[in-house]
């Protein structure tokens, strides 16, 4: 085998594994972007299964509205009865009560605490900080 030949399969090699390279880059690409999608779907779906079982009764009766805001006010308040001297966060009240953590859920929990602290059960020890007043 002379010089020139095995330049040749060697040049031949290389562009043969390029191609594969190039070729499983695109499916990682692919693959990739197909996880993203699924990824967000797969969120989403979580989020919608979290507030149909915040609004659904254990009996699976539907909830008149009042009752449901009734039911979430009391969740909080038992919250911090069954752990009086903990400081919550509202993002953390939310993981612990298994309540949506999206942003208008978390300003609604923002604005109910703020009536507790007015109404004197609940105290403000730091900025976006409640605890049960002792």
């Amino acid at each position: 085998m002379n010089v020139c030949e095995l330049q040749r399969l060697l040049q031949t090699e290389h562009d043969e594994t390029a191609a594969r390279a190039d070729n499983l880059r695109e499916q990682i690409e692919r693959l990739t972007t197909a996880l993203t999608e699924t990824e967000a779907r797969l969120a989403e779906l979580t989020a919608t299964r979290k507030v149909i079982d915040g609004l659904t009764p254990p009996d699976h009766e539907p909830a008149p509205a009042q009752t449901t805001t009734a039911t979430v006010y009391q969740r909080i308040v038992t919250a911090f009865n069954e752990h009086p001297g903990k400081v919550f966060r509202v993002h953390d009240l939310h993981e612990h009560l298994g309540l949506l953590t999206d942003e208008p859920s978390i300003n609604v929990t923002r604005s109910r605490l703020g009536r507790l602290a007015r109404q004197r059960f609940l105290e403000q020890p730091g900025r976006g900080r409640y605890q049960k007043r002792t």
